[in-house]
């Protein structure tokens, strides 16, 4: 079994379940990117390209009739474990419905929301719970990179775009480890506004994912709120950004755009009509805040590159 998998994720789980995972396929969990799992339905492992139940014998099956359902007591036990047994320590997390785990890992959570003044306080009756498997990649960046610099080797504003799963937080925390350390291009203090806690995936103040030497992390921040704060406190080259998409967002980049600071993003969208169909990315285009567009997908697996393309989505 993949060590990473056996020392980071297997720990979460009760004993029982465990042990069929290690008598599982150890070349197919190589590829594991997701582990779902429900009360009385048998765990959802999910690939690439495909899917598979988990039976009694560790054998992975395509019919749910054959898999081995877990039991109520087990779902409890793993959220125990998830929580080192103390809801209380993990309240904010429980709040925006994932926990971080060592090593850059996710632990979705589904169950009944608490509400306080019309806001989500906590979850309550965990009925679900998705662990989602961080797999940097190093080196990633390194082909796009030469695209993505002008002449003089200065970074360009840059929108990387794709379909969910397609790679493209991969490709950001990436290039901005990239141009953190250094490697291929000149170094620049960045900034990142992780609202999601997926580029850094910050535990306890520590970065549990790659993310380079001169990189500060505003965690679980909203993006417009995270850029003028970091604009002010930590006097960022660049900044970051996961998953625009909102009005405020779009008038916090341009804003930072226009006082100098390179913009590293990333949006949802599968192609240009896609793109411009969206009223805030049309309208960063039309001020023509990126220089460079960068469109990925999952036709050869996460992060195919389809195109790059100017702030004019010409090609180049």
């Amino acid at each position: 079994m993949e060590k990473m998998i056996y020392r980071q994720i297997l720990p979460y789980l009760p004993l029982e379940l465990r042990q069929i995972l290690l008598d599982s396929d150890e070349h197919r969990l190589v590829a594991l990117e997701e582990l779902r799992l429900r009360p009385l339905l048998p765990p959802l492992l999910r690939f690439s390209h495909d899917e598979a139940f988990l039976a009694a014998d560790g054998s992975l099956t395509e019919h749910p009739q054959a898999g081995r359902p877990l039991s109520e007591s087990e779902l409890r036990k793993i959220v125990l474990l998830l929580s080192d047994s103390s809801f209380y320590a993990i309240e904010e997390e429980l709040r925006r419905g994932y926990i971080t785990l060592p090593g850059g890992h996710r632990a979705g959570l589904c169950g009944r929301a608490v509400l306080s003044g019309g806001a989500v306080k906590t979850l309550k009756d965990i009925s679900a719970v998705n662990i989602r498997i961080a797999r940097p990649i190093m080196g990633l960046a390194a082909p796009l990179l030469p695209r993505l610099v002008d002449a003089n080797g200065r970074l360009l504003h840059t929108l990387i775009v794709s379909e969910p799963r397609g790679g493209k937080t991969t490709l950001l925390r990436d290039l901005t480890r990239v141009v953190s350390d250094g490697e291929g291009v000149r170094p620049l203090r960045m900034g990142v506004i992780d609202e999601r806690s997926e580029l850094a995936a910050m535990r306890g103040g520590i970065p549990q994912l790659p993310i380079g030497i001169r990189s500060d992390v505003m965690d679980g921040c909203p993006k417009a709120e995270g850029i003028n704060m970091l604009l002010r406190s930590m006097g960022p080259e660049a900044l970051v950004c996961d998953e625009i998409g909102r009005p405020e967002d779009a008038a916090a980049i341009m804003e930072a755009i226009n006082g100098g600071v390179k913009m590293l993003c990333s949006a949802h969208g599968a192609s240009i009509e896609e793109i411009i169909s969206r009223p805030v990315l049309a309208q960063l285009i039309h001020q023509r805040a990126f220089e460079r567009i960068v469109l990925l997908s999952r036709r050869e697996g996460p992060g195919t590159l389809e195109w790059i393309r100017d702030g004019s989505l010409e090609a180049c």
